[in-house]
């Protein structure tokens, strides 16, 4: 695809999901950090709005416990820093960061709010875990009315299986999916 994207960076936030000390060494690739921090870089450099979500819990008491048939990863006690963010990323002081208590990153914040106060309609979307909380965030924008992209090589899960499931036959539904080179070069 050698298309533009057409992107507004005045209008265009790049939302990265749980890139923190406690689920990034989920990515057995090691790519999702630095092509993240590529992104990064283009967002600071063009002006773009940046949202950092992270995953935690208050007390345990307000974490999902739903009846399933499969455990999921991480019911062991998490480490003093799980919920803290990658120091690879860096995460500025005056930063948006959203801290969440599921799997998407719209429902129980103001992730929607920030976004639509600051008139952006569009996403760029990575992070861990593709099939999971980047999936739930995506679904979630889909439904709140915002156009996105999703950069696949800036995201990961637990199989190959898991992330190219997503990536074949949730996120063409509803966006548009780019390498992080892909997304540079479409974006100058």
């Amino acid at each position: 695809m050698t298309t533009s994207l057409n992107l507004q960076f005045e209008k265009t936030a790049l939302v990265i999901i749980d890139l923190q000390k406690g689920i990034v060494p989920f990515d057995k690739s090691g790519a999702v950090v630095p092509n993240t921090k590529k992104l990064i870089d283009v967002f600071r450099e063009k002006g773009g709005f940046i949202s950092f979500v992270n995953v935690d819990f208050h007390d345990g008491a307000d974490a999902l416990k739903p009846l399933t048939d499969e455990e999921a990863a991480g019911h062991s006690a998490p480490a003093a820093d799980w919920a803290e963010f990658v120091p690879e990323i860096e995460v500025k002081e005056n930063d948006y960061t959203v801290t969440k208590r599921q799997w998407g990153a719209f429902f129980g914040t103001d992730l929607d709010l920030q976004l639509r106060r600051r008139g952006i309609d569009t996403i760029v979307l990575c992070g861990i875990a593709t099939n999971i909380g980047v999936e739930s965030t995506a679904r979630e924008a889909f439904q709140l009315g915002y156009q996105q992209v999703f950069v696949t090589d800036a995201m990961a899960t637990f199989s190959d299986e898991q992330h190219e499931a997503t990536l074949k036959f949730i996120f063409p539904k509803i966006g548009r999916s780019r390498t992080t080179e892909e997304f540079i070069a479409q974006t100058k």
